[in-house]
């Protein structure tokens, strides 16, 4: 071969590969912050749709869960987004976090697990129940987070003044462990799956005892606010080492969605990507091991984008 061809032939490599690669759909999921559930879960969709689905690049990015989700995925900033339920629906509506930015235009692609919203507090602050809160200093969570929206609907059901009759601090979930550590804070609010590794630390390491707030009593007057959003949820004792006791509290589910205008063949292919590997999904995070394909179909108060819902149909478990 002469220098000359060979060099052509190395340039013109050069270019297939680079054609390649640009021909790559690189797509990002919004998920959370790096202590709770949906950085993890998100992180392991991302390598299985990357692995899986040819022509398919997939990156997680941290961000501050929910409401960040649903902002980035409709200003075309991420492309999947992971969401809490009552956030999705706010984001729908334009209301709470979204009242700046209006309605935004997300559609589901598929209902995950339900997440427990933590109550958490030091044993030395002596607050049995939510209503103990009164006066004390609290984390609902970081601002304009759905920890946040979930926290102050509960301390209203509690009737408690959310803005007045606690002393808020707004902090991320593993600020918020580090302060229950420290002292500065007596309680704190999370939404998260089981485990959430923050919280795991906060009961594994320091020298802090801390108790599990149970919060079912406020089932009740959520669902007469937020009918649908909320439902009873137990923590199971041995999720978290040294609770005695099972904690019945209040649940959530959680939505995997896309901006509502997705291509219907991008919808399809994220869809077979991780139900055709299921049993890889399901080894990302224990709450990934109740995924199924029927669950993901479940009725959901954020309507379906209409390619997952074909996906669905085909599939056999929508009608």
């Amino acid at each position: 071969m002469s220098f000359r061809f060979a060099a052509v032939a190395a340039v013109v490599a050069v270019l297939a590969g680079g054609a390649v690669a640009a021909s790559k759909l690189r797509l990002s999921i919004a998920t959370g912050g790096t202590g709770g559930v949906y950085y993890p879960y998100g992180g392991g969709l991302a390598r299985v749709l990357t692995q899986k689905v040819t022509g398919f690049q997939v990156t997680a990015e941290v961000t501050g869960g929910s409401v960040d989700n649903i902002k980035l995925v409709t200003a075309g900033d991420a492309d999947i987004g992971m969401s809490t339920i009552d956030s999705a629906v706010d984001g729908l509506k334009g209301v709470g976090a979204y009242k700046d930015t209006g309605p935004q235009k997300i559609a589901t692609v598929a209902v995950l697990y339900d997440s427990f919203v933590h109550i958490v507090a030091r044993a030395d602050a002596k607050i049995a129940k939510v209503t103990d809160m009164r006066g004390k200093r609290v984390s609902v969570g970081s601002a304009g987070s759905s920890t946040e929206a979930i926290a102050d609907r509960m301390l209203e059901a509690g009737g408690l003044n959310p803005m007045t009759d606690v002393v808020r601090d707004n902090l991320s979930v593993a600020e918020s462990v580090g302060a229950l550590k420290d002292g500065k804070i007596h309680a704190m609010f999370w939404i998260g799956g089981l485990p959430t590794s923050a919280i795991t630390d906060l009961v594994t390491t320091g020298n802090v005892k801390v108790v599990f707030v149970p919060a079912a009593d406020l089932i009740a007057p959520l669902h007469k606010k937020y009918p649908g959003l909320y439902r009873t949820f137990t923590l199971p004792k041995a999720v978290y080492a040294g609770v005695p006791k099972d904690v019945p509290g209040v649940g959530i589910s959680n939505i995997v969605f896309v901006a509502a205008d997705m291509k219907a063949e991008t919808v399809t292919k994220i869809l077979a990507g991780v139900f055709d590997n299921l049993a890889e999904v399901q080894k990302i995070h224990p709450e990934a091991k109740t995924l199924t394909l029927a669950g993901a179909a479940a009725k959901t108060a954020v309507p379906f984008h209409p390619a997952a819902l074909a996906f669905y149909k085909a599939r056999g478990v929508v009608k």
